[in-house]
């Protein structure tokens, strides 16, 4: 084979991935919006993780109450301002069957726990040593805040932080009933 030949058959796969590589940013994008908010209708993703305690926690263990799951870290301003927004929300709607679970975004249980002792933080820490939850949701920057129903469907996703306000919207339609 010449070496014309071989320059013409590399030329030609070159092209060819170079379109499979570009086509995607070109071809119209998806309704879906960007980060959890995209994930409104689905079925929240189901992880086996620990709590600041070590004990095992799922997100099948809340099935037919309404979670409201917050990721956070410790080293994010945002989240220190909205931790207690949310414990004042698990205070206010525990008894209509709303939990709060906030989902620590790779730190030690230590850290989270003294963080969250700190704040004055009574509702479950889970902790999420891989961000299992972070990559699942798309979350585009901590915190984030996804609101499971009782029959664990997405129904509500935030990037940033949210007011008391805010929250109770998000849950209102959801945590009044039943």
């Amino acid at each position: 084979m010449s070496a014309r030949v071989v320059w013409l058959v590399a030329a030609v796969a070159g092209v060819i991935a170079a379109i499979v590589i570009v086509a995607p940013f070109f071809s119209p994008s998806s309704d879906r919006p960007a980060g959890p908010a995209g994930f409104a209708g689905e079925p929240a993703p189901v992880y086996a993780l620990r709590d600041d305690a070590g004990m095992p926690v799922s997100l099948a263990h809340y099935r037919g109450r309404i979670v409201v799951m917050n990721l956070w870290g410790t080293w994010c301003p945002p989240c220190r301002a909205e931790m207690p927004e949310l414990q004042r929300l698990a205070d206010t709607y525990a008894s209509r069957g709303l939990t709060v679970v906030g989902v620590n975004q790779g730190e030690s249980a230590q850290s989270a726990r003294a963080f969250a002792t700190a704040l004055a933080i009574r509702y479950p820490i889970w902790l999420d040593d891989g961000q299992q939850y972070g990559r699942a949701f798309t979350a585009l920057g901590l915190p984030t805040t996804v609101v499971v129903g009782r029959d664990g469907i997405v129904v509500h996703g935030y990037d940033g932080a949210l007011t008391y306000d805010q929250l109770r919207a998000a849950v209102n339609g959801l945590a009044v009933t039943r």
